[in-house]
């Protein structure tokens, strides 16, 4: 087992690095992975098990002691990158089904590489991890309810329809993990190493896909939706980090905020993208995967660096995730 824990360590470690690969695969040979698109839905099912399998009373201590953190923290997830997502769309003039995938990647929760990410910009680790936990949770509900809101201008959606994959996808396989780690915890306490291997292959597996799908839009219009993506996920690390210090939290509670918002559940996006509306509107999501995976260890790289402001909060609770 010693063998497995290293290499899925360094998987995990190099997450982005394999996403970059595998997409310029996918790109490249597109006959090897066109394949994927039709099990989008169970490699995400896999890696939202695996977010059951790791869950723990301790994750939610802060949701306890700092409550309305966690509830700043979820509010701000679910109305900045949406209403970002809006803006942009409307303002650049977006076509109809990159404005789709861009509101769509907006409206999703939080993905488990920005608690990856807090953790090395040594942000508060713990809200983080609640803040995901949460948000992943209010998913079947919030997230179709604002692609609702903010896409229907662009291409028709089904709430009923979108629930119910976000469920299937999400919420069910989590509910999954959880039992199986209550019946079977001693099992699970030795596989769970392996974990950060099958977010990393599944992750890479959806984004491959994605991207082979596309791979003549991608020579259209991949430019103007890499810009978009920038922007976007820019603007979310930025609008997360002020509002969290406009409500006075401490340093690394602000770092936390800011990569939180401006990560995305991006896995997500793109499933949900090319079950409900079509190809092309996942490729936003596939190019966030990409992009948010290297512009937050950069972020995180530069802040770990940094002199601290504040350290209060810094290292309580901190524990290194699994995924």
């Amino acid at each position: 087992m010693e063998w497995l824990k290293k290499i899925s360590g360094f998987a995990g470690q190099t997450f982005g690095l394999w996403v970059i690969v595998f997409a310029g695969l996918g790109f490249a040979c597109p006959d090897l992975f066109s394949w994927i698109s039709s099990y989008m839905t169970i490699f995400l099912g896999i890696i939202m098990f695996g977010m059951g399998l790791t869950l723990q009373a301790d994750d939610f201590k802060e949701l306890i002691r700092k409550p309305w953190h966690v509830v700043i923290g979820v509010i701000a997830q679910f109305t900045i990158m949406p209403l970002t997502a809006f803006c942009l769309s409307v303002g650049l003039r977006l076509p109809a089904e990159i404005a789709a995938g861009v509101i769509l990647v907006g409206c999703c929760p939080g993905g488990t590489a920005s608690n990856v990410m807090t953790f090395l910009a040594k942000g508060n680790t713990a809200l983080s991890v609640a803040v995901t936990t949460i948000s992943t949770l209010l998913a079947p509900i919030v997230t179709p309810a604002l692609i609702m809101l903010f896409a229907k201008e662009w291409l028709p959606v089904s709430f009923g329809s979108l629930f119910v994959s976000i469920m299937q996808a999400v919420l069910l396989p989590i509910v999954l993990g959880v039992i199986v780690k209550l019946f079977f915890r001693k099992q699970v306490g030795q596989a769970v190493h392996a974990l950060p291997l099958v977010s990393v292959i599944g992750i890479v597996a959806i984004v491959s896909s994605v991207v082979s799908v596309n791979r003549e839009h991608l020579l259209q219009s991949g430019l103007l939706i890499v810009c978009v993506v920038i922007l976007h996920n820019g603007i979310g690390y930025l609008l997360g980090f002020l509002g969290a210090k406009l409500f006075r939290m401490d340093y690394a509670s602000q770092k936390a905020i800011a990569i939180e918002v401006g990560m995305q559940n991006s896995g997500l996006g793109a499933a949900l993208a090319t079950a409900h509306f079509s190809p092309l509107s996942a490729v936003p999501s596939a190019i966030f995967s990409i992009w948010h995976n290297l512009s937050g260890s950069i972020l995180a790289t530069y802040w770990s660096k940094k002199k601290e402001k504040n350290s209060i909060g810094e290292d309580e609770n901190v524990k290194i995730p699994l995924s």
